[in-house]
């Protein structure tokens, strides 16, 4: 195999800053640059890997929560072409490969990129970073403080826009316009959502689930609890993490506000992809050398409420299956896994289509997870690839998955890595395949004026800071099975109520109040 083909992770580096003062916190930019020093230092380059930055002729920046979200929209500024700050501080004159791509966290799918362009003869080295600075963002807005963090530049970064691998998650693109008016245009109404359906057909008792997720998120929490970078480290209990009190309040019911993402963080990561050539040209170790020996990414049913089963994912089952046939390997031979974790119900998905134990032994985060660890924006599996290329290289031959979702159990992607050299030519997965087989498949029944009698197909209740504001749900009518978007009533009573009895399968009558559909159902 010619070398200057053969793509090899070479350099990891991650900052995580919990404790500056918001007049002397680092920007997005400034946490990105310091992740990037650490990233070539730890490549074991000549001169602290000076010379690998200088000769990196591509560089893509995930894109920033404050370019994403609206709620997330920073007033300090933007970066016009962060690829293109990033390239202007490391010296890297020859980047003309210079990425910002749609909104979402594809990580892997950028990494799969840059070895892609490797192989191909396009690209000789490549750097992926993302970060997010929205604590000290918070503080500082608090304290009144006004902050520089925007940059001009000559340049647009390439968006990669209208390739299909990368349709925008941004939330007018994830939503339909019936979710959007009952009020479940948030990832916390969603993801309750999918939970419900989840422990239902594990057949749960809302405690019993409660008490599952708990105890599954524990796990992450220890892990968080012995990682230095992360950013909650009191290694919560299952009880700590399923007990509701003043701290730990139900944001969207069965849900905790310990088993959600904690986004306000100052995190960054990178990772630097190179040649072989290269990589011996810069004297690179070869116990530094780490490879993707399989990738595969797709995306479900866009909208949640068209997709026929809510505790599955086609896109993670079938990514996973091609990214380890593609390494000629099995989910035994996997030594470590980091599943994304925005929400218990990620993970358990996950598990599900992965074919292992939400308990295995091999563990299921090597970060802590995105509430435990941080989840910086989009940014998130840059550090679980970090993470992963250090804990393969302390074990030389293991191979480790790390899984990515984007949206709303959305987008899925599937990387493998290990030391191993491989013994084929880089070569991508056909994600396009995957993703006609998707595609293909029914879609379920939806009305969006439905009338008459129900029953509820999954259910949550939305929480604000003075407790149940909402009660949002899927559920079917009886007449023809069609599914339908509803609310329930909003008064006390009927919220409580729901969060105390099985409100799967709870029989009612569902009409149209002021253009939206109202489910009003009859307990027993």
């Amino acid at each position: 195999m010619d070398k200057t083909r053969i793509p090899v992770i070479v350099g990891t580096g991650q900052v995580t800053d919990t404790t500056s003062k918001p007049e002397e916190g680092r920007s997005p930019l400034q946490l990105m640059h310091d992740a990037v020093k650490l990233a070539a230092a730890d490549s074991g380059a000549q001169d602290q890997g000076a010379a690998l930055l200088r000769g990196l002729d591509s560089v893509t920046v995930i894109r920033l929560f404050a370019d994403t979200l609206p709620r997330f929209a920073s007033p300090f500024g933007k970066l016009a072409n962060a690829p293109w700050s990033i390239a202007q501080r490391v010296g890297a004159a020859n980047a003309t490969d210079l990425v910002c791509p749609p909104q979402g966290g594809d990580s892997l799918v950028m990494l799969a990129r840059a070895c892609e362009r490797i192989a191909q003869g396009e690209s000789q080295a490549a750097l992926v970073v993302g970060g997010e600075a929205l604590r000290t963002e918070l503080a500082a807005k608090r304290a009144g403080l006004q902050l520089q963090w925007g940059e001009d530049a000559p340049t647009t970064p390439n968006q990669l826009t209208g390739v299909r691998s990368f349709r925008s998650t941004r939330p007018e693109d994830m939503y339909t316009k019936a979710e959007e008016k009952h009020g479940m245009r948030s990832a916390i109404a969603m993801y309750a959502l999918i939970g419900q359906a989840l422990r239902h057909a594990a057949g749960q008792t809302v405690d019993q689930y409660r008490e599952a997720s708990a105890k599954l998120f524990a796990r992450f929490a220890a892990v968080a609890r012995d990682n230095p970078l992360a950013t909650r480290r009191k290694g919560y209990s299952a009880e700590q993490i399923a007990e509701v009190n003043a701290e730990n309040p139900f944001v969207g019911f069965p849900y905790t506000k310990l088993m959600t993402a904690s986004v306000f963080v100052d995190q960054s990561a990178a990772f630097i992809v190179v040649s072989e050539a290269r990589a011996d040209e810069l004297g690179i170790p070869q116990d530094k050398r780490v490879y993707l020996h399989g990738e595969a990414h797709a995306h479900n049913t866009w909208f949640v409420s068209d997709r026929e089963r809510l505790d599955q994912s086609p896109a993670m089952r079938l990514t996973s299956r091609a990214a380890l046939a593609q390494a000629g390997k099995t989910i035994a031979d996997v030594d470590v896994f980091d599943i994304y974790s925005c929400f218990p119900s990620v993970v358990q998905i996950a598990c599900k289509e992965l074919g292992i134990s939400p308990d295995d032994k091999r563990g299921l985060t090597v970060t802590g997870g995105l509430p435990y660890f941080g989840g910086p924006g989009n940014n998130y599996v840059t550090h679980a690839i970090a993470e992963m290329v250090q804990r393969v290289r302390a074990k030389p031959g293991a191979y480790g998955l790390v899984m990515a979702n984007v949206g709303l159990v959305t987008k899925a992607a599937v990387g493998l890595f290990s030391t191993e050299r491989p013994n084929k030519p880089f070569m991508r997965a056909d994600s396009d395949a995957i993703q006609r087989e998707i595609d293909a498949q029914t879609k379920v029944r939806f009305t969006e004026a439905p009338q008459g009698d129900a029953t509820i197909e999954t259910y949550a209740v939305l929480h604000g800071k003075n407790g149940p504001e909402s009660g949002v749900l899927f559920g079917r009518l009886a007449a023809t099975g069609e599914r339908f978007v509803a609310n329930t009533p909003a008064d006390a009573a009927t919220l409580a109520k729901l969060e105390q009895v099985e409100g799967i399968g709870l029989p009612g009558t569902v009409t149209q109040v002021d253009g939206r559909n109202v489910f009003t159902p009859r307990f027993g």
